[in-house]
């Protein structure tokens, strides 16, 4: 089996240098070159073509973003985002995403090096997934920049349980996510309408970017969509993103739905979770749930959908052809947790059937 070749872009020579060294240490990689910016790198990758691309963002001659969508628009390859955490660098970060960046890898201004060293596991299996990704799913156009009218909706894991409390109608829409699903989620929140069920949402991602990430779809949608905060509710025409380096529940209240965002361990090597979230929603919604899991790699989400299924939720998985990595609904569908699979284009309207 060949190795995965990589090019790693960075304006820092320490950065470079740490990224190579590490990549280097895992014998299904090997590192073609280490430039300080896309221009050189367009240069080496006409010598060897890469597999995968780790790439900064703010360098100089040509910016990372720049850089990705020039390489989207014309030969469209698996990048994964090497960013800073700082707030600024959230935003741009949400920016490559939408240009079709398969992951990130964050990095802190001062102590870059140790901190690599210290996430080798993530960065290696980051490269390896993005290895893996339908790249020519994330590299179609993205929706528009803004949305001209916008009107706004005003121990962790709990025990399994046979049935869950039905007294209310209330629909509640559980999705889970990975590599890949920042462009999922958006081509199905992009379409709804203000009157669509309340949404909770799982999104792979670390801390500081999922309120970026949640501001961006928020001027793009209809629907009002932001970062969860402990205690909101879960109402129509509402989409609450977990925040990185939580768990998110949803709980219920008489007849009304919220969520309890908490502190926790990891699960699934996740945090948030999606089993946490899918196992909180068959035990508080039961058969008023629809949950949907949809591209990202490894099986989180598959145990906590089967007990939303065993509960009387539907459950949908989006299908192979249309993911970017097929892993979690793959094992979903595996454990027999997933009613049927539909293409990401007709998800929306899986969501929307849930009114009636």
């Amino acid at each position: 089996m060949s190795r995965i070749k990589v090019i790693v872009v960075d304006d820092s020579a320490v950065v470079r240098q740490t990224v190579t060294a590490l990549l280097e240490d895992e014998p299904g990689i090997e590192v073609i070159g280490a430039v300080a910016d896309p221009i050189l790198a367009m240069a080496r990758m006409k010598l060897t073509w890469p597999d995968v691309v780790v790439l900064d963002i703010e360098m100089p001659r040509m910016d990372g973003i720049t850089f990705l969508r020039k390489l989207m628009a014309e030969r469209p390859t698996p990048v994964v985002i090497c960013s800073s955490l700082t707030q600024k660098g959230a935003h741009t970060t949400m920016e490559a995403l939408a240009a079709g960046a398969v992951s990130i890898i964050t990095k802190p201004k001062i102590g870059a090096k140790q901190f690599l060293v210290d996430s080798c596991n993530d960065l290696v299996t980051a490269v390896k997934v993005a290895a893996q990704a339908n790249v020519k799913r994330l590299s179609a156009p993205s929706a528009p920049a803004s949305l001209a009218t916008k009107r706004k909706a005003e121990v962790i894991l709990p025990g399994a349980v046979d049935r869950a409390i039905v007294s209310t109608t209330a629909r509640v829409i559980a999705i889970g996510t990975s590599t890949g699903g920042t462009r999922a989620l958006e081509t199905v929140l992009t379409t709804l309408p203000r009157v669509s069920p309340g949404i909770v949402i799982v999104q792979h991602m670390p801390e500081k970017f999922t309120a970026a990430f949640a501001a961006r779809l928020n001027g793009l949608c209809e629907i009002e969509v932001r970062e969860a905060q402990d205690n909101d509710r879960v109402m129509q025409g509402r989409a609450l993103v977990a925040p990185g380096g939580k768990h998110m529940l949803l709980k219920r209240s008489g007849l009304q739905y919220h969520v309890a965002v908490v502190d926790g361990p990891l699960f699934n090597r996740h945090r948030p979770s999606v089993d946490v979230l899918f196992r909180s929603v068959a035990k508080f919604a039961g058969a008023n749930a629809l949950g949907i899991i949809m591209t990202g790699m490894g099986d989180d989400g598959a145990a906590g959908m089967l007990e939303m299924r065993k509960a009387g939720a539907h459950t949908i998985a989006q299908d192979e052809e249309s993911c970017v990595v097929f892993g979690m609904p793959k094992e979903a569908i595996k454990r027999g947790a997933v009613e049927r699979t539909v293409p990401l284009s007709e998800i929306s309207r899986e969501i929307l059937q849930q009114l009636h």
